[in-house]
């Protein structure tokens, strides 16, 4: 008979879970047992990131539609005026959006606009390894949540990942997030089970990665049977979604069901602080129209949905949701009726703490910097109000003296 060692364990887990700085692999059993034993307080601010990886094209999701450089860099790929959706009289969202547009509508969605870092890099593990660091100029290996996550009481709950692979967002140098599988997970039976509870168990001759092992596996079968129907239970009910042209915002996706969990677990009461989704298939080098609309519905509708969720509980209120991507595209298409890799994008801040409306500059189409929109807003201003608004944390402990800010909550 194979055995299983926790040295296996680590071979056979490192490509699917980051165990990293005492990453944990949860199930949706604990948080909910967690949920019951220590709930968070109502009104604690709760923060939700959600990743578009494949490098958003920003200019065709805050359209400057009334501006003819728009047209004509893009013949191919931009949207006729009369479908777009007006935000004020020079910018409109993307006409996918709808159910965002009702939210903009509440005053509840801030855009940031121009959102990027000095001196941008085209690629998307190194761009997107700089947002998630919040270091633009040095390579570094923990996460700006993660540096977070440092600085608190040690929680295993504290910041959860819906997904397989724990993101660099959430490793810290000396403990990280935590991940949860999308669909649960299903506890082994019989001897092995038992097998893995004893390798699960704590001993003074472990390596600390064997610790970290150990930790991680006693996270994952602590509590496999208490209370296992609340990932089985409906969503939060949601009796005032709206309907666009005749049909409901919540069409199914993956980010759709990462926010479904999400949302009963919050509902649950999750003594968790910070959650992150995510959804992939932004990078439209072809066909971009059609691909860019269906995945910004995707967007709207899930983000719509659970809020409409979220405000039949006593938690709407707490919660903050953020959209950013690692890049924007450039300005002019590339002949594929797509986009190339680009630099600066808009960032969504939505929910019942945000002051609604746009912020930071827009940048010209007039002006391009080798192709390319300018940056005009930092993505450590933003950071950083999450920090001390959301989090209410210190921001040097996080982004070093970073004095700017971008004010988008409510006072």
């Amino acid at each position: 008979m194979d055995t299983l060692t926790r040295r296996k364990f680590l071979r056979l887990t490192a490509g699917t879970v980051a165990v990293g700085a005492s990453a944990s692999l949860l199930s949706v059993d604990e948080i909910a047992q967690a949920a019951i034993s220590r709930p968070l307080a109502a009104g604690t601010p709760i923060l939700v990131m959600v990743t578009l990886y494949g490098g958003n094209d920003g200019l065709n999701t805050v359209i400057p539609y009334t501006d003819p450089i728009y047209f004509s860099s893009r013949p191919d790929i931009s949207y006729s005026p009369e479908t777009m959706l007006p935000l004020d009289a020079e910018l409109a969202l993307n006409p996918a959006m709808k159910n965002l547009k009702l939210l903009w509508d509440q005053k509840k969605v801030a855009i940031v606009r121009g959102v990027g870092y000095p001196n941008p890099d085209r690629s998307h593990f190194s761009s997107m390894a700089k947002w998630q660091s919040a270091s633009p100029t040095n390579q570094i290996n923990t996460g700006w949540l993660g540096r977070w996550i440092d600085g608190q009481a040690e929680d295993s709950m504290l910041a959860i990942s819906l997904g397989s692979v724990l993101p660099p967002l959430f490793a810290g140098a000396k403990r990280s997030g935590s991940v949860l599988p999308l669909g649960g997970l299903l506890i082994p039976k019989g001897s092995i089970g038992q097998n893995c509870l004893k390798l699960a168990s704590k001993s003074r001759t472990d390596s600390p990665l064997m610790a970290a092992a150990a930790t991680s596996m006693r996270n994952l079968f602590s509590v496999s049977s208490t209370v296992q129907p609340i990932l089985k239970a409906p969503a939060p009910s949601i009796p005032d979604l709206p309907t666009v042209n005749g049909g409901n915002a919540g069409g199914d996706s993956d980010l759709a069901q990462q926010l479904d969990v999400v949302s009963k677990l919050i509902s649950a009461g999750a003594p968790t602080r910070v959650w992150s989704v995510s959804l992939g298939g932004f990078d439209t080098h072809a066909n971009e129209a059609n691909a860019q609309a269906e995945l910004l519905g995707v967007v709207s509708d899930s983000i719509s949905r659970f809020f409409a969720q979220l405000k039949s509980t006593t938690r709407a209120s707490d919660v903050t949701v953020v959209v950013y991507s690692e890049f924007g595209r450039r300005v002019v298409g590339n002949g594929s009726q797509g986009t190339d890799h680009g630099t600066s994008g808009p960032m969504f801040v939505i929910g019942d703490r945000v002051a609604g409306g746009f912020y930071g500059d827009q940048p010209s189409l007039k002006n391009l910097i080798k192709g390319d929109l300018a940056v005009t807003t930092d993505f450590r201003d933003v950071y950083a109000t999450l920090l001390e608004g959301v989090l209410k944390s210190p921001v040097e402990p996080v982004l070093g003296k970073w004095a700017g800010r971008t004010k988008f909550l409510n006072a």
